[in-house]
């Protein structure tokens, strides 16, 4: 009789409550360094920091819910994700509807207590207003990160709508308050009308491809170009999903036509290869705003890659050490 508990025989359509991947669930709270988790995936139900289309609060569900797709076995890596990395889903943080700065402090916490247990937190949008908690969590324990940005939009305005915390103002923000070293950070595939302050040169200090010339110099070259700018830095990677075209991600707040296709970004994330990425964003996932879920599967795709990595990574660094003690 075929044994039907098999994880991978069970249907992938009642594999129990939604989880992402179908990972345990641990709550954040009890979390202890001595469980020996890797790495934590946060749902962050907030969009209340929008200049164009809410929505992106049901993010982190449809992500949850297109996850149970995924299998965590990568053919290019040559690697189970879970063979490598302890990953749990932490649940979603608690935010507070209407009170964006209390909703960060929110965040900020939560995302300061997966790196108080040593874990790298994964964070699923939401808007990319949660970035400016997520990254003061991360340079408390960590000092200033090299960012790496994948989006359509550099969100450097000094404020927007006179706000001074709005998703589009939020690496402005992280610069000034030295969470992030602009000259060890990229921001790639930016794109579309702009602000008459963004033709200015802002003098923050990084680096900038825009979608046009990234299309040109390919995802090989790209991941070389990264690499080389943080070097051996602690990373901070967050990616806006209209950095994608919105044929391939239709359900964002802001989209942005002309960008690459899904295929041209997932290959990209492949090609970056960070050794130390300390914290990761997903954001702007407008599920109200999809197709037959297309975004939110892409939205899958992009965690499973940058888990991947992260499996990579600590696979090459269990090879070194156990060429050094051998």
């Amino acid at each position: 009789m075929t044994d039907y508990t098999d994880s991978q025989a069970v249907s992938r359509l009642s594999s129990g409550p939604r989880t992402f991947f179908r990972l345990p669930y641990r709550p954040i709270r009890e979390l202890t360094a001595e469980d020996g988790v890797h790495a934590v995936i946060l749902g962050v139900p907030t969009d209340g920091a929008t200049g164009y289309r809410s929505g992106a609060r049901f993010g982190p569900e449809a992500v949850r819910s297109a996850s149970t797709l995924g299998r965590l076995g990568s053919r290019e890596r040559d690697l189970v994700i879970t063979d490598l990395l302890t990953v749990v889903d932490g649940g979603d943080v608690h935010i507070v509807p209407g009170y964006h700065l209390q909703t960060l402090e929110l965040i900020e916490s939560s995302v300061s207590a997966v790196h108080e247990v040593g874990a790298l937190p994964i964070l699923v949008g939401g808007d990319h207003s949660l970035a400016i908690a997520e990254l003061r969590a991360a340079a408390r324990k960590h000092g200033p990160l090299s960012l790496v940005q994948l989006d359509a939009h550099r969100d450097v305005l000094d404020n927007y709508f006179g706000m001074k915390h709005f998703h589009g103002t939020v690496y402005r923000r992280a610069a000034e308050e030295g969470l992030i070293d602009p000259t060890t950070s990229i921001q790639i595939g930016m794109r579309g009308s702009v602000p008459r302050e963004d033709l200015a040169d802002d003098g923050l200090g990084f680096t900038v491809i825009h979608c046009e010339d990234a299309l040109d110099i390919g995802p090989r070259e790209l991941g070389r170009i990264v690499r080389d700018r943080v070097g051996s830095n602690p990373v901070a990677l967050t990616f806006d999903i209209d950095f994608v075209d919105p044929s391939c991600a239709p359900g964002t707040g802001t989209p942005e036509v002309g960008g690459p296709s899904s295929a041209f970004a997932l290959r990209l994330l492949r090609e970056l290869d960070l050794p130390d990425i300390r914290t990761v964003s997903l954001v702007e996932i407008s599920p109200p705003y999809d197709s037959a879920d297309i975004t939110a599967h892409l939205g899958v795709a992009v965690i499973f890659e940058i888990m991947t990595m992260a499996a990579a990574a600590r696979r090459t660094k269990t090879q070194q050490d156990g060429r050094l003690h051998a």
